[in-house]
């Protein structure tokens, strides 16, 4: 055997041991190399008769993170290669059997005739926990960052090498459907309560405790193998089967409204499957896991959710000549709600903090908000108590601005007024150090406007965190007229540590993210005034793939903030930058009705106590005309949420606010949840095609006004045939 990937040896009992140690990576993938050698590996174990069975383990601190998607991406360029050249039909049956192959091998593994064990420690999913799943006992470490899982769903595809038939052959129908659809990492004790591990095991004897399963006779055979096997739901034909799938179907179209075709296809290859042997169920699943692979939805997810995040996440934009920072203090001015969840995930990250405010009682309020979100974690499981008392013990709770004499960097999130901000940062400026970074967490305020109150601009960064911040995952870092690369390169890195994904962008009033958000939001108010009935803007919002509504999305983000903004913005800019029929909206229901949105459970709808929130029924008063449902474009209203937004993505391009269109589609997803099937915000573009886009724009813009008003950038893009993801790797190259 020539092996790279994998150690292979044998001890005296005729036992092999397997151990995937990939050199020069931090985290075992599967690639094509791999499953060469892992092919080798089980013909060797099935061939000599010496070896009784073998243990996969690994050498690193986590078994693997499943499949290298980039090897799936090249599977399509090469479909597309050989259907230009030989046709399609050639073309489709190379790539089912390419896309096959990890199926193939797991199931030769499977019934190769020698029992197979897997020794899981860290992380183990996606094709990862398929091979696993394969084999014929599973014993997992108790340590708590163990983890299991099927996540593919949350790029667009499903587990194609067998993962929907072993568990729904583990696993009750329901229970089987429900982890495939949500992707979760299972810890261990959970997976072996379910049923897809045998055993667990401390970290130390997980690799023994496998051994001795084989060494006592372990057997070849996979429980579906056996003959007279019975799936745990019983037939899919049966009263218990008619009992599942009906409903499951409608939780499916409930959760996706069909814009998820990988969720369709699991439901499929499960239903279908189930009434088949394991041999024609695995072609089942082969077929339907093809034809996701080359849908749109999956291409625009697999590049942005895990190729175009995983490359931000490790400094993609980070400035190449400057010396990585040791940020051991972290500052944070302002103690609410934004302040004292910044100073937690500070905290969590290890890093420690001083937290200032007016007083030391206000300090102490956002110091017990940690506590609070620390004990949460513990009470599920998540945490201990020593956690719970270091990560406390990091967070300096004062009222004392020179406490901040040793940070490194100091974020302020104190209000949303500049006269406010100016008075924080001469008050920081006049005690820190002179080489810590000055960061500001605002989310509208333009940065070189705010820098001018500091005596240092090069080293003045904004960094707008999304609310709640320990929830959140993404982190706005923008770059004034005057910020430099020390203070981008330290605001990166502080992200980094706190572990959220970061985009760059750079000065503008409202950014890049809440630029899209204020147009999502204004879509719905301006809908709302034509009269609209609000459950069908609600629906739309939810249908086109966005996370709630508009109206709901205000509600949460507070109606007599975006009043505020819509205020200041008018004020700075002129009255042309505010809509009128908005601010009437906003204006009727802020000072008039006193309605605030969530925190006075009161807003476009109405939050009761211990029970759901509904839409407001005063809010048919907000409109003069009201229109026939039956005569309202349900189509159109989705098309108009969607497209409302990625115009104004494109206009931060062609403003050159976004310079990288990674950065505005991941930061469109994790930011404020833009239908994450299409990829985000500039990909929707891309995927329909810029010149589709265009037309449907200017048909909008026809019916609906100038906000649909395609912007010179794209229109000249779409002439020229081209796309941001073409155009901006032609700039690179």
């Amino acid at each position: 055997m020539t092996l790279t990937d994998f150690r292979f040896e044998t001890d005296p009992d005729g036992i092999a041991l397997a151990t995937w140690d990939m050199p020069g990576r931090s985290m075992n993938v599967i690639t094509e190399g791999v499953m060469d050698q892992l092919e080798q590996i089980i013909e060797q174990v099935a061939s000599d008769p010496a070896i009784k069975g073998c243990v996969i383990a690994t050498g690193k601190d986590n078994f693997s993170g499943g499949a290298d998607l980039t090897m799936l991406q090249g599977l399509g360029r090469a479909y597309e290669q050989l259907k230009a050249e030989q046709g399609e039909e050639v073309a489709m049956r190379h790539f089912f059997e390419a896309s096959r192959r990890l199926s193939l091998l797991f199931r030769r593994l499977e019934t190769c005739g020698k029992p197979f064990a897997a020794a899981i420690q860290g992380l183990c999913l996606g094709g990862a926990f398929e091979l696993a799943l394969s084999c014929h006992y599973r014993v997992a470490s108790d340590d708590g960052k163990t983890r299991v899982g099927l996540p593919e769903i949350k790029v667009g595809l499903f587990p194609g090498g067998g993962g929907t038939q072993r568990v729904a052959r583990l696993m009750q129908t329901g229970d089987a459907l429900q982890m495939l659809f949500k992707g979760e990492q299972i810890r261990a004790p959970m997976a072996k309560g379910m049923g897809l591990i045998h055993a667990v095991a401390p970290q130390a004897e997980i690799v023994e405790r496998a051994k001795a399963w084989i060494r006592e006779g372990g057997s070849a055979v996979a429980p579906w193998d056996v003959p007279k096997f019975k799936a745990p739901s019983g037939k899919v034909y049966s009263p218990a089967g008619m009992m599942i799938w009906p409903p499951a179907n409608a939780i499916y179209r409930r959760e996706t409204h069909d814009n998820y075709p990988a969720a369709k296809a699991i439901l499929a290859s499960v239903y279908e499957g189930l009434q088949l042997p394991m041999d024609l169920a695995l072609r089942v699943e082969s077929r339907y896991f093809a034809h996701i692979l080359r849908s749109t939805e999956a291409a625009a997810m697999i590049r942005t959710l895990f190729i175009s995040m995983g490359e931000l996440n490790k400094g993609a934009r980070r400035p190449k000549d400057v010396p990585a920072t040791n940020l051991r203090r972290v500052g944070v001015i302002g103690a609410g709600f934004m302040g004292a969840g910044v100073a937690y995930v500070t905290a969590q990250a290890g890093i420690e903090v001083v937290l200032v405010d007016q007083s030391v009682e206000a300090a102490e309020k956002g110091k017990a908000y940690a506590h609070t979100l620390i004990t949460g974690q513990i009470n599920k499981g998540r945490a201990k108590t020593a956690d719970r008392d270091a990560l406390l013990g990091r967070i300096t709770a004062t009222a004392d601005y020179n406490a901040l004499a040793e940070c490194d960097l100091v974020v302020e999130a104190v209000f949303e007024d500049p006269k406010v901000k100016a008075e924080v940062i001469q008050k920081v400026e006049a005690v820190i150090r002179p080489d810590a970074i000055f960061a500001s967490n605002t989310s509208t305020l333009p940065i070189t406007g705010l820098a001018k109150s500091s005596q240092r601009p090069a080293q003045f960064v904004g960094i707008h965190f999304f609310s709640p911040v320990e929830k959140m995952m993404l982190v706005e870092i923008i770059k004034g007229e005057a910020t430099g690369d020390a203070a981008l390169a330290t605001a990166l890195d502080y992200v980094r540590l706190i572990k959220k994904t970061p985009i760059v962008v750079n000065d503008a009033r409202g950014f890049f993210a809440n630029r899209c958000v204020g147009a999502y939001i204004l879509e719905g108010h301006k809908m709302l005034a034509e009269g609209v009935p609000p459950a069908m803007i609600e629906s739309a919002g939810r249908q086109a793939g966005m996370p709630v509504g508009p109206l709901s999305l205000n509600d949460e983000v507070a109606l007599d903030l975006v009043l505020k903004i819509a205020k200041a913005t008018e004020a700075q800019v002129g009255q042309g930058a505010v809509d009128p029929a908005q601010k009437a909206i906003l204006s009727e229901m802020v000072e008039h009705q006193g309605r605030l949105g969530r925190k006075n459970r009161k807003g476009f709808y109405d939050y009761p106590e211990g029970a759901p929130k509904r839409l407001w029924p005063g809010l048919k008063d907000l409109q003069p005309n009201r229109l026939d449902p039956e005569a309202v474009d349900f189509t159109e209203l989705k098309q108009r949420l969607l497209v409302v937004q990625a115009l104004e993505a494109a206009r931060t391009v062609g403003e050159g606010v976004v310079t990288d269109p990674r950065e505005a589609d991941v930061g469109s997803i994790l930011g404020f949840g833009f239908a994450p099937f299409t990829g985000g915000a500039l990909s929707y573009i891309d995927f329909m095609g810029t010149a589709a886009f265009v037309e449907l724009a200017r048909q909008l813009e026809a019916k609906h006004g100038p906000r649909f008003h395609v912007p010179d950038n794209l229109s000249a893009m779409a002439e020229r045939g081209g796309t941001f993801y073409a155009e901006a790797d032609r700039r690179a190259a």
